[in-house]
């Protein structure tokens, strides 16, 4: 299930949103050499987030060390072209929307908590873990947990893969966002355990907890009140906004 828009109109120019996207695309671009070797290497290795660096339990051979400032770090590094594709494609969608409920300074700092409670709860996973952590995902989490809590009712665009068929279903944000968090929880205990690289679940699921925690110390209800959608209340259609030319979508 990948949402490709959702109808939710974009009142204010979301320049935090776009100001992440643009370093996530940098990063990858001048530091990780657009997912060419020795730039990816190495950039996994000195800017991820190896858990057992910051627990003491353990060194990964070859990979330096930020300390501390790899939580940050990590939240700009990708592991591959879908990688960063796929994580900006969901901050594209839903960043906006959530930047409009508190602007783009108390996004920023709601984005980076989010990340930092990710890598946390990745870190509580398992934490002699040697093998580098890197995306934003954990952070994007964060952001989707928002959105939930802001915008359930709202319809999300989303594309379906059948085989070789796409199909293409509007869905609430609910009924999405609520499938993609089980998921992540589902998939996160089948993982527990394993000592191989892969996708950093519980990462997924401390952001998104976090995410939908602090987006009632974040949001303003002041930039709320001229938002129709927020809530779960039935003051207009969501999807009757694609009748009015004058809104960008977020």
């Amino acid at each position: 299930m990948i949402p490709i828009k959702d109808d939710n109109p974009q009142l204010a120019t979301p320049w935090a949103t776009y100001a992440l996207i643009a370093c996530n695309v940098i990063a990858w671009l001048m530091l990780q050499g657009a997912g060419s070797d020795p730039g990816l290497h190495a950039s996994i290795c000195e800017y991820g987030l190896i858990p057992a660096h910051l627990t003491s339990s353990g060194n990964a051979q070859n990979c330096a060390e930020l300390g501390y400032l790899n939580i940050l770090t990590s939240m700009f590094m990708h592991g591959g072209w879908f990688h960063i594709i796929a994580n900006m494609l969901f901050l594209w969608i839903f960043g906006g929307n959530v930047e409009d409920s508190m602007g783009s300074l108390r996004f920023l700092a709601f984005y980076l908590l989010s990340g930092l409670a990710a890598a946390l709860a990745q870190m509580a996973s398992n934490a002699d873990s040697l093998i580098p952590m890197v995306g934003a995902s954990g952070a994007i989490g964060g952001v989707m947990g928002g959105y939930l809590v802001l915008y359930p009712r709202v319809r999300v665009h989303v594309l379906i893969p059948v085989f070789i068929i796409f199909w293409t279903f509007r869905v609430p944000a609910w009924g999405m966002l609520g499938y993609w968090i089980v998921l992540q929880v589902l998939e996160g205990v089948l993982s527990q355990g394993s000592t191989g690289g892969g996708v950093a679940f519980w990462a997924h699921v401390g952001g998104f907890i976090a995410g939908a925690a602090l987006v009632m110390l974040f949001k303003d209800d002041e930039l709320l009140l001229d938002h129709h959608f927020h809530g779960w209340s039935d003051r207009k259609d969501p999807a009757s906004i694609w009748d009015d030319p004058d809104n960008q979508q977020g």
